[in-house]
């Protein structure tokens, strides 16, 4: 499946996340695959960032990562430096972007 969100980086603070993302810790990189994800893309437009998903269930790769200790301290640093945060709740599962058109 195919998951599309959309969240914003705080206008002050771009630099230091495109930076924390040149440095994504392995051991959630590796978490992240574990939870079913085979890819994950961060687009940035001036301060609005567009993920887009691969994984086999975005419900359970939330319900996977949502506790993880390595996960919980990278929200942490992101929660710094985002105005729109990724829900990982599993209310976040219903917070993908919906598809408008497709080729």
């Amino acid at each position: 499946m195919r998951i599309a969100l959309h969240t914003k980086v705080r206008a002050d603070r771009i630099e230091e996340y495109e930076a924390a993302h040149r440095e994504v810790p392995a051991e959630l990189t590796t978490a992240i695959r574990a939870a079913g994800a085979t890819s994950w893309t961060i687009w940035r437009s001036g301060t609005d960032l567009f993920h887009v998903i691969d994984c086999a269930d975005y419900a359970r790769l939330l319900a996977e990562l949502e506790q993880l200790p390595v996960n919980v301290a990278w929200q942490a640093r992101m929660d710094e430096l985002l105005d729109v945060a990724h829900d990982y709740s599993s209310d976040g599962a219903a917070a993908g972007l919906p598809v408008a058109w497709e080729l």
